[in-house]
């Protein structure tokens, strides 16, 4: 399927890391201009190489969202380089895990600035560029805490979900526009950021990593992790022009472990 992706530039945040950097690897491959934001520079870079050694084009950028007033700069970097901004994919780190009651205001009110202020910000200076071209893709990444909590996630869980209601409302504001918005669930994918969760909760329950992630993996149906790879697929279709139709759409890519409907 051509994703009519060439030739448009996409902002990948979090690139440096397993989600974002096999996202920006496969909208790569689709033609796109892809520019790799992330904290960790080094990270971004070596994902760069490695899209341009097999003919892509990308940039990486240290992208702190911790800096809202640096986002500006950031955007026109890209601008000048790579284009204006097609596709935006919200990739943030998560949140250090804790439960929910105790913690302190600060910690709260960093990773709501971190996670949702930073990822809505980016997406209102990319916004007029893409109303005005009258297309656009707007991708935001959370968790599957945004249906079913995760015990001793609760910053993330409740942080997140704060974003599926912006990525809602906006959906039927830019729709006109040629614009979506939609929301992408991970569940267990294999990325380092699993395997901190997982040795995080092993040293609490003082049980080994191959316990717990035995047992993470007993309640997925299709009973394995997911690839970073079906993850990034799912990401890359919604990017493209045949995804025109899926606006304000909230799609989980767990291997069926969420077990609601």
């Amino acid at each position: 399927m051509d994703l009519g992706l060439k030739g448009k530039t996409a902002l990948v945040l979090g690139a440096g890391g397993g989600l974002g950097s096999a996202i920006a690897a496969t909208l790569a491959a689709e033609g796109a201009k892809v520019a790799l934001g992330d904290i960790d520079l080094a990270a971004a870079g070596a994902v760069a190489e490695r899209i341009a050694a097999v003919g892509g084009e990308a940039m990486a950028l240290k992208f702190d969202l911790s800096d809202i007033a640096g986002i500006d700069a950031r955007i026109a970097e890209i601008e000048a380089k790579l284009g204006p901004v097609d596709v935006l994919v919200n990739n943030t780190g998560g949140p250090p895990p804790t439960p929910a009651a105790g913690q302190d205001p600060a910690l709260w009110a960093k990773s709501f600035n971190d996670m949702v202020l930073s990822v809505i910000a980016i997406a209102d200076r990319v916004l007029p560029g893409m109303r005005a071209r009258k297309w656009g893709r707007i991708i935001t990444s959370t968790s599957s805490g945004v249906v079913a909590p995760i015990p001793n996630l609760a910053i993330s869980n409740a942080l997140r979900l704060s974003l599926v209601g912006w990525s809602k409302t906006l959906s039927r504001e830019v729709a006109r526009d040629g614009i979506t918005a939609n929301v992408v669930l991970p569940g267990r994918i294999a990325t380092d950021r699993i395997k901190f969760l997982d040795a995080k909760k092993a040293e609490r329950e003082n049980r080994t990593v191959e316990e717990v992630a035995a047992e993470s993996t007993a309640t997925i149906p299709v009973g394995r992790y997911g690839d970073p790879q079906e993850y990034a697929n799912v990401v890359a279709f919604l990017a493209g022009t045949p995804s025109s139709y899926v606006n304000g759409s909230v799609i989980r890519v767990d291997g069926g472990l969420i077990a609601s409907i």
